[in-house]
């Protein structure tokens, strides 16, 4: 039988071999194809890819930050997850307040330029120390508008109200678990020019059947080498943590993806990834006596048996 991460490594071979040239917002270029859905068996191990190592620590924090509704990255970096930093750093040094050195470009720039590099890692050092310690300052650059966190817990209605829509969804799990709108977006086409970077995981929706949970997650564009690894580790987490919750078992994560692209500066990586053979994937564990997923901290999850093969480094396009 095939081990179940040949769901991934498939699509980055198809992706290689059959992907169109494009240009993108980032200035990078990639190859991509448009329609692509894998299937992960959540009863064969979580699927912590195993070609590359790939940090639980950081997918599980943010996947807690997106829970508690939260929209600044102070969270994160007291979890020392620095997954978010561009986006808010590009917010900063575009402001007026920012008396630095010019940082135009940086995304680009910061890949070839030593030196450029060397004063961009000093500059993301002191926005963050700031960011931890200053509340002032957190709160006008740590923001990232209404992001996932915000659409999840606390939807803007058109009357001024608010919508927990992870809130409802795990009740009507509970409740009328053959719904078929058992479904959250992140998509709100009013806030979305407010947002950092608009929901690339855009719609999930859950399914029951014979006491088994699975879900399906639309994502309307994915970084196939750095973002599509977290995007899988991060709804197969959702999925067993409310599974959980709802005295379910984990049953399968689909994952449907709109724009799968591999960035052209990341082709080397993944040609390397290709490479290697897939290990067993790891077990995880969920602290027994945290009934609600709204109550999970870090220390209550953990994975048990990962061994995976080195990291591969490659660049964020921002």
């Amino acid at each position: 039988m095939q081990h179940p991460e040949y769901e991934y490594l498939n699509m980055c071979r198809y992706v290689l071999d059959n992907g169109n040239q494009k240009g993108d917002r980032t200035g990078t270029g990639t190859l991509s194809v448009f329609g692509y859905q894998m299937r992960f068996d959540l009863q064969k191990g979580f699927p912590l890819l195993t070609t590359k190592r790939v940090p639980f620590r950081l997918i599980a924090s943010e996947l807690l930050w997106f829970i508690k509704g939260d929209t600044n990255i102070r969270y994160l970096l007291k979890h020392n997850n620095n997954i978010w930093n561009e986006w808010a750093f590009k917010n900063w040094i575009e402001s007026a307040e920012y008396k630095g050195p010019d940082m135009t470009d940086f995304g680009l720039r910061s890949q070839t330029d030593q030196e450029f590099r060397k004063q961009y890692d000093l500059e993301m050092e002191t926005f963050k120390k700031r960011i931890l310690e200053d509340d002032d300052f957190a709160n006008r650059f740590g923001e990232l508008g209404p992001v996932y966190g915000k659409q999840w817990r606390a939807w803007e209605t058109t009357n001024g109200e608010s919508i927990d829509q992870l809130a409802d969804l795990i009740h009507q799990i509970k409740t009328n678990p053959n719904s078929r709108r058992l479904i959250l977006s992140s998509w709100s086409p009013e806030f979305t020019p407010q947002m950092a970077l608009p929901p690339c995981h855009t719609l999930f929706q859950f399914y029951v059947h014979d006491g088994v949970l699975s879900c399906q997650l639309y994502q309307r564009s994915g970084d196939i080498f750095l973002g599509i690894p977290f995007n899988i580790a991060s709804y197969a987490l959702l999925t067993h943590l409310i599974a959980h919750e709802c005295g379910l078992k984990p049953g399968e994560f689909v994952h449907t993806i709109g724009d799968a692209h591999i960035y052209v500066n990341h082709i080397k990586q993944i040609e390397t990834q290709l490479q290697r053979e897939p290990r067993p994937f790891p077990t995880l564990h969920i602290n027994e006596k945290v009934k609600s997923l709204f109550d999970l901290d870090m220390e209550d999850l953990s994975i048990e048996g990962y061994d995976p093969h080195p990291p591969i480094k490659a660049p964020v396009a921002v």
